[in-house]
């Protein structure tokens, strides 16, 4: 991933750099706006759906007490795979009605959290998680430092976190979960700002308003993730139980 070099052409008589800079960098600042949008709203269908099952006995006793718990765990995983894979073939209208309905599904896996943790610490670490992904995805987005060099490592590290994430289902060990979730924040931070300068680069990189159209559902959607998992390993942390 190259510093952000992607600007209009040079000076002609005809266009001035100024001019094409200034148009650039307003469909720049939309498009980014379009992402934070699809990100928030994707954020709010989730809360919704995880506090409604979370406030309902029988919607808790029929989907996180039964079975049907597994597939609102793994369902997720299957959008995001029909997402990334299927992006160029799906039409703009198509990748949202998936994102929605992935952020949707991502609130079935997530009302547990309302019931194990109180809901005045689930309140308080969400705060924090918006104040720290806000400074942080500022500063992916106005750095002029390439960032790609660190996204290996970060997804590496990402890597790792799942399998020893998976190795401690049958450890039970707190110790291991605490530290996975300590690295877990400092990984999914980095990943944070390293999403938002690649969403900035993708935009100077394609042309076209149903390429950038995708291209902001898609931004949304890795950093919707990257939110909603610092949320998480920080409720590990801070986060107060039931």
């Amino acid at each position: 991933m190259a510093v952000f070099n992607h600007y209009p052409p040079r000076q002609t008589k005809w266009a001035p750099v100024e001019t094409e800079q200034a148009v650039f960098d307003a469909g720049l600042r939309q498009h980014m706006l379009r992402v934070y949008n699809f990100m928030v709203m994707g954020l709010a269908v989730t809360g919704i759906v995880a506090s409604l099952i979370a406030g309902s006995p029988t919607l808790t006793a029929v989907i996180l007490g039964s079975p049907l718990k597994w597939i609102a765990m793994l369902a997720p995983l299957v959008f995001i795979f029909v997402l990334s894979w299927h992006f160029n073939r799906l039409s703009v209208s198509a990748l949202q009605i998936l994102f929605w309905v992935f952020c949707g599904a991502m609130g079935l896996s997530m009302a547990s959290v309302f019931l194990v943790f109180t809901g005045a610490s689930v309140a308080r670490v969400f705060f924090i998680t918006a104040a720290t992904f806000a400074g942080v995805s500022l500063y992916g987005y106005t750095t002029q430092a390439d960032l790609s060099r660190m996204g290996s490592f970060l997804l590496m590290g990402l890597l790792g976190i799942i399998i020893a994430g998976l190795v401690n289902l049958f450890l039970a060990s707190s110790a291991l979960h605490f530290a996975l979730s300590v690295i877990g924040v400092l990984v999914f931070t980095g990943l944070t700002a390293y999403d938002t300068q690649r969403v900035k680069e993708e935009y100077a990189e394609y042309n076209g308003y149903e390429t950038n159209s995708k291209l902001a559902i898609m931004g949304a959607l890795s950093l919707y993730l990257n939110f909603v998992n610092l949320f998480q390993m920080l409720l590990q942390i801070l986060g107060n139980r039931e």
